[in-house]
């Protein structure tokens, strides 16, 4: 390629929507469009939003004197569609009616693929996704359970997983499918994966496994919770509630944000000490578990995701896990730069795009 590519990229979010211009791998420009949550209640259905978050990339594209006959890709975040392998895909009417729909679950990043589908097919380029949430790579014998009537699967941060797995792999100088390598994503939601090869062959599931994170529960003595499930002490919707959006960090200390723990601490607050610590055992116990998925020894772990920020709890983690493997801290997630960097190995031809087998 003479010169870098254009990319047009969008992140839609549960109140914001978040666009860019890419020049390669280097932004040119970008914006977030939040919405509160007063205006997003009076939509009856996620696709109703569509007119609405259309309407303000085009304002972000005029605003910006953005060409769209210059784009070489459109590229959106991914959505919770039919579980396949890593990878990039190509945006059908196929994968959006699925993700539109909800069959696999229902998230507004289901929005952006339809939304980059309409301005490819009018400027007669393609449009694709990048290791979507839906990504499914796990080894058979991962999807059992304990229970027939209940499989383990897979839903966790692959983007952001992918993205630090990669830039670890090129900071050592070889390629992320020669690796072994446990990743860990802290953020709000907590996964934990076992990079094989290239491949996520386990990963905790981020809404009903793993640690206990700054507001979800993590998994639980399966006992206790039918107790308190039939105990009348929390309908259906409080209980689940408790489990993701008010429990972890939340119910334990009242706050979901780890800067105020962090302050609590410092200050002397002891039960704060504790529960922090505690988030950061079980990271580090599940970054063992993972070890062992890997079949080898492992050539690094990765933390990435705002909380890696944290040299507290990063620091309670090394002494935990270092002895495994090498640890590497990448913090934050920076999904658009994710999303550039899947667009140029498509366009270098790095990366084959995949077509999507709607279910």
């Amino acid at each position: 390629m003479d010169k870098a590519p254009l990319l047009l990229i969008v992140n839609v979010g549960s109140t914001s929507t978040k666009v860019a211009l890419f020049k390669g791998t280097a932004p040119v420009v970008q914006d977030t469009i939040t919405y509160s949550a007063d205006e997003l209640s009076g939509y009856a259905g996620l696709p109703d939003q569509l007119p609405r978050r259309r309407h303000d990339l085009n304002q972000f594209v005029e605003k910006n004197d953005i060409r769209l006959t210059d784009i070489d890709l459109f590229v959106s975040r991914g959505g919770l569609g039919k579980p396949g392998p890593a990878g990039s895909y190509a945006v059908d009417e196929a994968m959006c009616e699925d993700l539109l729909s909800g069959k696999y679950g229902r998230h507004p990043s289901a929005l952006g693929p339809a939304m980059m589908l309409d301005l490819a097919g009018k400027y007669g380029k393609r449009a694709i996704i990048i290791d979507p949430p839906s990504t499914d790579e796990f080894d058979p014998v991962a999807r059992i359970s304990g229970m027939p009537e209940i499989e383990r699967r897979s839903a966790f941060h692959a983007l952001n997983q992918k993205a630090a797995a990669r830039r670890m792999a090129r900071s050592v100088g070889r390629a992320y499918e020669e690796l072994r390598l446990v990743v860990a994503h802290l953020g709000g939601g907590i996964t934990i994966g076992a990079h094989r090869n290239g491949c996520v062959v386990d990963c905790t599931h981020g809404l009903t496994e793993g640690p206990l994170t700054p507001e979800r529960a993590g998994g639980l003595p399966t006992q206790d919770l039918i107790d308190l499930a039939l105990s009348g002490v929390m309908d259906r919707k409080q209980l689940q509630t408790r489990l993701v959006g008010r429990g972890g960090l939340a119910a334990y200390l009242g706050t979901a944000d780890a800067k105020e723990v962090e302050a609590m601490i410092l200050q002397g607050d002891e039960k704060a000490g504790l529960i922090y610590r505690a988030m950061a055992y079980q990271i580090a116990k599940d970054i063992g578990a993972m070890h062992v998925a890997l079949k080898g020894p492992a050539d690094g772990i990765v933390l990435t995701g705002g909380l890696a920020r944290s040299e507290m709890l990063t620091g309670w983690i090394r002494d935990w896990a270092e002895g495994l493997a090498p640890v590497f801290v990448y913090p934050g997630e920076d999904e658009m730069t994710a999303m550039a960097e899947g667009g140029m190995r498509v366009l270098s031809g790095e990366e084959p795009v995949r077509r999507y087998n709607k279910g």
